[in-house]
């Protein structure tokens, strides 16, 4: 099955979804990885790697079940060479999403940043937050409920619910 979802989810909700496995973002990141391409670039995996690197989620779920979630991750993402410059953001760290999302032909961008969401629409790009994408695909149809199990569990878990 093609789809016509290719989607960038930013920094937050990746890291979102790997720390709080229940989570709306985790949910949309499941959903998006049902949907369609994860679009990814050297830029924001970079910067995932930094964040999910950082000790202060510890506590959450250990750094090398992070970094497999991370390497999971990109095994099942489009690395996207990007070659059109976003300048648009008022927060000049965002434009790196923007900038996937053009030269990788995205449809949507997940992602909680106030900077990038008031750009919703953008070149025809939706810009939405976790709730609003899990609402979006499920008005459209797709084979992926809302909270249903994902098709696939990530490093470190196994499927079972406590």
């Amino acid at each position: 099955m093609t789809s016509d979802w290719r989607t960038v989810l930013d920094t937050g909700v990746v890291v979102s979804a790997v720390l709080l496995p229940r989570s709306v973002p985790r949910q949309a990141f499941d959903l998006a990885i049902a949907k369609g391409p994860l679009l990814v670039s050297e830029q924001t995996i970079a910067e995932l790697d930094e964040v999910l690197r950082r000790p202060k989620f510890d506590k959450y779920v250990s750094e090398s079940q992070r970094l497999e979630f991370l390497a999971a991750l990109l095994r099942g993402s489009e690395l996207v060479e990007v070659r059109d410059v976003g300048t648009e953001c008022r927060d000049p760290k965002a434009n790196k999403f923007l900038e996937l999302a053009l030269s990788g032909k995205g449809s949507h961008i997940v992602t909680g940043d106030l900077d990038l969401l008031v750009l919703h629409p953008f070149r025809g790009i939706a810009i939405v937050n976790a709730q609003s994408f899990l609402v979006i695909a499920n008005v459209q149809g797709t084979g992926a409920e809302p909270g249903a199990k994902p098709a696939r569990n990530m490093p470190g878990e196994t499927g079972e619910t406590k």
